[in-house]
Order: C-alpha cells, then structure tokens, then sequence
C-alpha cells in the first residue's frame, strides 16, 4: 500500500545550522506517528516543509501521490494542519473563523453549514462559538485548531503538539478524537508529553540535531530501556538516545513522568 506521506533526503539549511539534515520516513493510513525531539531538534521545521510553509533545502515531500514543492496546491487540498501556536484571527469569533475557513476551502451553502457543525462537535467548540478568539483560553484556542484542520475531512493530518494548553479531561476527548479519526488518515503529529506517545501513537519517531535517532513502535522505545528502569522508561531511552548518557537510571526512577521541550 502505498504510503500517503513520503519524505525523502528532507533537508533544511538556515546559513552554516542544518535544522534538518536527510530525513527519510513514510506515514500509512492507519498510522498515528509521534514525532519527538528535543528544543531545536528539527521537528517543527520538518512539518512545515511536508505542509508547504517552507521549502526544503533539499529532499522531497510527497502527500498522497502530489509533490508539496511543485503541485502545492492539490498537496495542501488533502491535508490538514494544526500549526504550533493555533494562529487565528483574534477579533473574530470562532464561529466566523471556521466560515472563513471553509470558505477558503471551497465549501458553500447546505455543505459550509454542515462541515461546520460536525468540526465544532468534534472538536466540542459548540459553548464559546460566539465569542472573539481574543477571549478564549489557550485550551479553546487549541480546540479552535484542531477544527480547522479537520472541517474539510483531510486524508492526511499534521498536527503539532495538538494537547498543548489542553486540560486532562480536555486531553482526553482530543486523544479519542484522533484515535477515531486514524482509522482512515495518516497522522503525524509532535508532542513534548512522553506518555503521550504510550497512549496515542502507533509509531514513534525520535529526531536530534537534525536527524532521525529512533524510528519504531512504542513498545520497542521502551523496551530499549534496561530491566532495572522500572519508572519513566521512555525518559530513560529518550535522554540516552538525544544525549547519549546511558547513566539515566537513578534520574528517571526518580523524576516526574517527562516531557520533552517544544522545536525549532
């Protein structure tokens, strides 16, 4: 089956600094790719050359069959994308935001009408749809997001750190949203919450200074961990594999569930 994401030799120069240096990976239908790292590690630079906000150095990028550089268009009409930070324009309402989205998307009528309401159910938005984005909290905000990407019903989803600013039970609803939503989509998204990936991801992708360090499932993440790690496994096998110090024991049995820091 062929893969609805295709990154091949993905590279990103800013001057002298490769933000990203050869990055190869597919995402299938069915698959929900956690993409982690450490501050300044690549992953948010990544995503937006795969959406088409910055072109690659060089490499290609491929979404579903249609090449982001040279067909951006028919690329971006089959994906959605939750960009860091959840820009919107604040003096409008939610409500307003996701009519101008689908407006740009191509939606009229009985059909604009419809989209909206199944991305405000889904993404739970129906109690401050009427108020000004400026207004909202940071977790609204994200929610309002997350409609967007989603109101055209994309094949392919990128989403970075989709639970940010979000709280537990708000965590929650998202997490089963993008469950349900995987069945038929490519997903990949980054997070900064290492249980995150336990509890969402089918496959995790670990990238520093550039380049990919770790590529498999989440049980083979924790599993590179050693027996007497019995705590905080995956904080374990983070650290040693984007710091190489294998002397994390004591520190991960005794610290907090981890997390990871935001991207350059």
């Amino acid at each position: 089956m062929a893969a609805m994401i295709e990154i091949r030799g993905l590279e990103k120069h800013f001057g002298p600094l490769r933000a990203v240096d050869g990055v190869s990976f597919d995402v299938h239908r069915g698959e929900v790719l956690g993409f982690l790292g450490p501050n300044g590690a690549g992953k948010s630079t990544t995503m937006k050359m795969v959406t088409g906000f910055l072109s690659p150095s060089a490499g290609t990028v491929h979404v579903c069959g249609h090449d982001v550089a040279s067909d951006p268009v028919a690329a971006k009409s089959v994906l959605g994308y939750l960009p860091e930070g959840a820009p919107a324009y604040p003096d409008m309402t939610a409500e307003a935001f996701l009519r101008f989205i689908a407006d740009i998307r191509g939606f009229s009528g009985s059909e604009r009408a419809r989209r909206i309401a199944d991305a405000v159910s889904k993404a739970r938005l129906e109690g401050v749809l009427h108020q000004p984005i400026e207004t909202l909290s940071k977790g609204y905000k994200r929610r309002v997001g997350l409609a967007q990407a989603i109101l055209h019903d994309p094949p392919v989803l990128i989403m970075d750190e989709p639970t940010d600013g979000l709280d537990p039970n708000q965590k929650h609803e998202v997490r089963a949203l993008i469950r349900d939503m995987s069945k038929e989509k490519a997903i990949l998204l980054s997070t900064h919450i290492l249980e995150e990936v336990e509890a969402l991801c089918t496959r995790a992708i670990i990238i520093n200074k550039g380049r990919i360090v770790f590529d498999g499932t989440p049980e083979a993440f924790e599993a590179k961990a050693p027996a007497d790690v019995t705590k905080n496994r995956m904080d374990w096998v983070f650290r040693s594999v984007t710091t190489g110090d294998a002397e994390t024991n004591g520190a991960a049995q005794n610290s907090a569930p981890a997390t990871v820091g935001g991207d350059a």
